[in-house]
């Protein structure tokens, strides 16, 4: 048996070849197939004798195509845990526990920080001038991602409330009341510390464009709390929509409606648990299973 572990462009070619050979195939994680180049689907077919998916729409969609696939659940969700104690999640990341904190993620990538950055630095200034109580979090992936960052015309303006950091993005996201966020994983961990959101995206231009005029992206929402759940809770704003007033003000919105951010809290905890399935147990018996049926 051979097991594929994410890598789909490397590893469906190789599943493809091994299992014209008589080997059986596990490809894990799912590909997001069910929200671009969806074709792929035709192609794990032929490759996979399982998928194994960590979101639980998932197999919905494979069983439309005739694949076997078997949700394991989030190894993140059993991982991360919701913040129970907001106060210790503070003194943690050295915040005061009356202060109102907003965390602030850019991305981890080179690309999200050069089209993002400029813009979450100038929705950070308008937040801050409208709560001048507030703290700002900025943490980075790494000290690249953070003098990048600190680089961005639009960052030199920034005023004191803002701390900007490296290697501690989960600590601040665990004190903050509300998250900016680029689109990506960091919006699943968002969700699973318990955190509302607003999230946005940019792409090249010319990416986009392409994207846009073939209609390559079947989705109506992006990020994955959206998808997740039943309303969608996190405001988002993809490309031209992402402004600095834009950004600004939906942030503003959620930090003044408590109702909405306890409504969401309670969302995001009923997806948690959904997501909480020791997803390395289930994985490996899934594996076990197919290879001594």
């Amino acid at each position: 048996m051979f097991v594929g572990i994410d890598a789909p462009d490397f590893n469906l070619g190789l599943e493809l070849r091994l299992r014209k050979q008589g080997i059986r195939t596990v490809h894990y994680v799912s590909p997001s197939v069910w929200a671009w180049r969806e074709k792929r689907v035709y192609k794990i077919a032929k490759a996979c004798d399982r998928v194994l998916c960590l979101l639980p729409f998932e197999p919905d969609f494979y069983a439309q195509h005739g694949v076997q696939a078997d949700f394991v659940g989030h190894p993140l969700a059993n991982a991360i845990a919701p913040v129970d104690d907001l106060g210790a999640a503070r003194e943690a990341a050295g915040v005061a526990s009356d202060r109102t904190v907003l965390t602030v993620l850019p991305g981890s990538r080179h690309g999200e920080i050069a089209r993002l950055g400029d813009t979450f630095a100038a929705a950070i200034r308008r937040l801050s001038e409208a709560r001048p109580d507030s703290v700002v979090l900025v943490p980075l992936a790494n000290a690249t991602g953070e003098a990048q960052f600190r680089a961005l015309p639009g960052v030199q303006a920034l005023p004191d409330n803002v701390r900007i950091s490296q290697g501690d993005a989960a600590a601040c996201m665990r004190a903050a009341d509300v998250l900016l966020c680029a689109s990506g994983t960091v919006t699943l961990e968002g969700l699973l510390h318990g955190k509302p959101m607003v999230m946005a995206y940019k792409l090249a231009p010319s990416t986009y464009r392409i994207v846009k005029s073939l209609n390559l992206v079947k989705l109506q929402h992006f990020s994955l709390p959206n998808l997740l759940t039943a309303t969608p809770w996190v405001p988002e704003f993809i490309q031209d929509a992402a402004t600095p007033a834009a950004l600004s003000e939906a942030v503003h919105g959620l930090l003044s409606d408590t109702q909405r951010r306890a409504s969401i809290r309670a969302a995001f905890a009923d997806v948690h648990a959904t997501l909480a399935r020791n997803a390395d147990v289930r994985a490996a018996d899934a594996v076990a299973q197919l290879a001594l049926p």
